[in-house]
């Protein structure tokens, strides 16, 4: 679907215009130490965090002039604060959700891919999550929906990571209609409800039975991730509008989760909860524009590309289409509505500040990447430090998918195509979307990661710098790296500092889950 240059000026317009400014220590099972101490009732707001699954601005109707229809998050955007430069922590969901859960990078914590039958989405034993800093602080705590940051062992389970109540699912992705879910441990098979309407009506009942209490809630949907499936009854109007099968299905599937988003926040408002709850909406990455085959119903295009504000890139891809993500903040006891934010603000950054508006100090755990953002959410217009990024398959390698903001500028190491080495490795890699595909279906035939090596990649050589100023060309279509090499070439250097900083770090982790401190 080609992007129209005047809807692209248009949101643009909007998103920049159209908004105005204004002790003792406790074992834990897993084996994990949490600081405990004395706690007292917690006094700050409650907190409710909604993370979409591979949407994009666009998808929003208020961004999008089209057929999307999204009124409560348009209304969210006209109540709360809208950040313009919301950033992930990476181009994909696992990596990205352990930053937004860490406050780390997620090289640092283990996350590396998606890849949870290979045990590559795991956070760390040693981190400490949003789940654990506010557990520990009193807040009842739950999640509802996609973890994606363990599977295939207790340890790593919601429940021992801060979690006191889970109801969703451990892997990438689920059927909406042939599902099954993870209760606290047990698992539960469809009842014939679709399935984000089953987070909705969890995530309901989470707070009306904890209206009493401070809590901490996470809805992770994960409309609207692949599989397309969506009750032919909501995808059929948008059919009738003209568009394709595929991005019919994307809209109806956001449609019904924004009737969920719509739910909360009457129930918030029903239960006199509203001005004492801070409630958030996000995306783990941008849109995926490609599908796998299993994906779409048989017989299908792949192709789900559609329109996401002219942004370059997508999921999987560090340009701006794969890393800027919507981000709508209310809290009408805390902080004046119907205003934007154009400053820079990073997953990572959303542990300290919840952490620091809700005087909630996190329990231990290794540096922090991220910083308390309430000042720039107040419109004080703090200068962001710099940020990065990195993604490829399987382990790391510095010059693929690289990225790096600093101030307006923003430096990328384009994405490359990796190819595997041999027959063999093209099995290993087939092997593993075979498993995960049973994962979902056939959980019990699949109890244990794949015990295959990584496969050997065919590895490109580094692709010519890219440098854009997001301010002056935020659809990256300007590359200034000639006309200021001495730029590029600076940032390169902190780019590629920060990269073996944290794969160092990252090496603490051993296969078995264990943490051997490395010395240098």
């Amino acid at each position: 679907m080609p992007l129209d240059e005047d809807r692209t000026r248009d949101y643009l317009g909007k998103m920049y215009s159209g908004l105005s400014h204004h002790s003792q220590h406790d074992k834990l099972p897993t084996g994990r130490t949490i600081q405990k101490e004395a706690l007292t009732m917690p006094k700050g707001p409650n907190i409710v965090l909604i993370v979409a699954d591979d949407m994009g601005y666009g998808d929003f109707g208020v961004f999008n002039d089209g057929p999307a229809r999204t009124p409560h998050l348009d209304a969210l955007v006209g109540e709360g604060v809208c950040l313009t430069q919301h950033y992930a922590g990476a181009p994909a969901c696992s990596p990205s959700r352990a930053a937004l859960l860490t406050g780390r990078y997620p090289h640092r914590t283990g996350a590396l891919t998606p890849m949870e039958v290979r045990g590559m989405d795991r956070i760390a034993l040693d981190e400490v999550t949003l789940g654990d800093t506010f557990k520990h602080a009193g807040y009842k705590t739950g999640l509802i929906g996609k973890w994606h940051n363990g599977a295939l062992d207790d340890r790593y389970h919601p429940n021992a990571r801060g979690f006191d109540e889970f109801v969703g699912f451990c892997g990438g992705w689920m059927d909406y209609f042939d599902w099954w879910i993870d209760r606290n441990g047990r698992r539960e098979t469809t009842d014939g409800r679709y399935l984000t309407d089953v987070f909705t009506d969890e995530a309901v009942d989470f707070i009306r039975r904890h209206r009493s209490d401070p809590f901490m809630l996470c809805v992770t949907y994960n409309a609207p991730h692949s599989p397309l499936q969506a009750p032919v009854e909501v995808v059929q109007p948008y059919i009738e509008a003209g568009l394709s099968p595929n991005v019919a299905t994307i809209y109806a599937m956001n449609e019904i989760m924004d009737k969920g988003v719509g739910r909360i926040t009457e129930t918030l408002d029903e239960l006199g909860l509203a001005d004492d709850t801070i409630i958030m909406f996000t995306s783990d990455n941008g849109p995926a524009f490609g599908n796998r085959p299993d994906q779409v119903p048989k017989g299908m295009s792949t192709d789900s590309r559609r329109y996401n504000c002219g942004f370059n890139g997508q999921k999987g891809s560090v340009y701006e289409g794969g890393i800027r993500v919507p981000m709508v903040m209310r809290w009408p006891g805390g902080l004046e509505g119907g205003r934007r934010v154009d400053e820079l603000v990073h997953f990572t950054d959303w542990l300290p500040t919840l952490g620091g508006i809700c005087g909630v100090e996190r329990p231990g755990g290794r540096a922090l990447d991220g910083g308390d953002a309430l000042a720039t959410l107040r419109g004080e217009g703090v200068e962001a430090p710099a940020r990065f990024w990195q993604l490829n398959q399987f382990q790391p390698v510095g010059w693929i998918n690289a990225a790096m903001r600093e101030g307006p500028w923003k430096l990328v190491r384009p994405q490359l195509a990796q190819k595997p080495k041999s027959d063999a490795d093209k099995r290993v890699m087939e092997r593993y979307v075979e498993l995960d595909i049973k994962y979902k279906y056939h959980p019990d035939e699949v109890t244990e990661l794949m015990s295959e090596p990584d496969p050997e990649l065919i590895t490109p050589p580094p692709a010519d710098l890219e440098l854009y100023n997001i301010d002056d060309d935020p659809l990256e279509k300007s590359n200034l790296a000639s006309s200021e090499p001495e730029r590029a070439s600076r940032m390169l250097g902190a780019l590629e500092e920060w990269f073996d900083g944290v794969e160092a770090e990252r090496r603490r982790i051993q296969p078995d889950g264990s943490i051997v401190e490395l010395v240098d």
